[in-house]
């Protein structure tokens, strides 16, 4: 991550002396710090969900239970994101449930509608034709749906940033990503860090939907 979007999520934060979660007032059912958060969240992932930082994923379109699950491990330590920490300690669930609904409706374009969510290299056919070959050969629309748009806890892969798929994978291969799905490692296990690239360049490059 730039660390330029990180001090400023961190001004955002700090400049917000309203800010409060559960037991500062806020009622268990309030949803007051997820709006709040909602800035510091901007700073990284974008007004609209839709990431410009490299390696740093777009929320937008994510289906809501893969987002709420995510934001629920990060908050119990369970997935370390450095970036993050501490960032959602105030946050109560159903915080977490208003951000995850909020995040899910909202509209990915691909890379030909949306110039921030550029593919992170020029689209190559061939390369997408292997990626392809290799999803169909992997089985990755079992689970993640013949479009790639996820589903339940499975997240999108249709339009996500190259840059942090590729890097996702490759952690997710070599048994790295802590707090993410086991299964991932076994299905990448043996695939090169090549086959790996053609993969993200392929589901980066899929039309906006």
């Amino acid at each position: 991550m730039k660390r330029m979007p990180v001090v400023l999520a961190i001004a955002v934060f700090l400049a917000q002396p309203s800010w409060a979660g559960p037991g500062a007032g806020a009622t268990a059912g309030s949803t007051a710090g997820a709006e709040q958060v909602k800035p510091l969240c901007a700073a990284c992932h974008g007004a609209q969900g839709v990431s410009s930082i490299p390696a740093i994923p777009s929320l937008a379109g994510q289906p809501k239970v893969f987002i709420e699950n995510q934001l629920v491990m990060i908050r119990e330590g369970l997935r370390e994101v450095p970036a993050m920490t501490g960032m959602l300690d105030k946050l109560s669930d159903a915080d977490l449930t208003s951000l995850a609904t909020w995040y899910a409706g909202l509209k990915l374009d691909g890379p030909t509608g949306s110039s921030a969510q550029a593919s992170a290299t020029p689209p190559s056919n061939a390369r997408i034709a292997a990626g392809a070959t290799m999803a169909k050969q992997a089985l990755c629309g079992t689970c993640h749906l013949p479009t790639y748009l996820g589903q339940s806890q499975v997240p999108r892969l249709a339009g996500q940033r190259e840059d942090y798929m590729q890097q996702t994978m490759v952690l997710m291969r070599d048994g790295k990503a802590v707090g993410r799905d086991s299964i991932m490692s076994s299905t990448l296990r043996g695939m090169s860090d090549e086959q790996l690239r053609d993969l993200a360049h392929y589901f980066s490059n899929l039309g906006s939907f």
